[in-house]
């Protein structure tokens, strides 16, 4: 029988990748630091190129009546995505003269922001402290539907089973369930056995 798994596209690859071990926040935003953005890109697509657009000038930078913006390009599996951000200083205030040091750190939050393009590290521009997880397979469908058949239980097993049809019980979290099923099960049987 031919294998008709089909391949996940590699922008739901770089979405589900958790980095919020890397995250960090500053005021009150939360970011993805450029050089753990890059090294997470590269650990998963080690081919991924990127580049910042320069003006006509050759600057790495555009300057414009609103403010200076830096652009920044990340190629993944042949797509070319850029992001544009403003210059701004560390109260993300926009700059009216830019110093290098100042335009390089925005070239590198944009870095960051375009690689987010992509997926990766994109839920924390959400605001969102995880990605989303994956829904249950159908193997994993079937060991919570044996447990729940044995417990017996109507209310129970709807409770369950709403909570596995909101993803609120998913792939990341199905081993806890699990256990938690079988603490379930476990007090029922020692229950009946009395």
């Amino acid at each position: 029988m031919a294998n008709t798994k089909k391949k996940e596209h590699y922008f739901e690859t770089l979405r589900k990748h958790n980095v919020s071990k890397h995250m960090e926040q500053k005021g009150q935003f939360n970011y993805l630091s450029w050089a753990y953005a890059v090294e997470e890109l590269r650990k998963l697509k080690p081919d991924a190129t990127w580049r910042v657009i320069k003006d006509e000038n050759g600057y790495p930078y555009t300057s414009t009546p609103a403010g200076h913006f830096v652009e920044v390009e990340v190629t993944v599996d042949d797509i070319s995505l850029s992001q544009i951000h403003p210059v701004l200083d560390h109260r993300n205030q926009t700059l009216e003269q830019p110093n290098a040091f100042q335009i390089n750190t925005s070239i590198q939050r944009c870095l960051a922001k375009a690689i987010a393009l992509h997926g990766l590290g994109l839920y924390i521009f959400r605001g969102e402290d995880l990605p989303e997880a994956d829904p249950l397979n159908d193997k994993q469908l079937d060991t919570m539907d044996s447990y729940l058949r044995q417990i017996d239980d109507d209310a129970f097993t709807e409770l369950v089973n709403s909570r596995i049809d909101s993803n609120s019980i998913n792939q990341s979290n199905f081993s806890t369930a699990v256990a938690k099923l079988e603490s379930k099960l476990n007090s029922i049987k020692e229950v009946t056995n009395e």
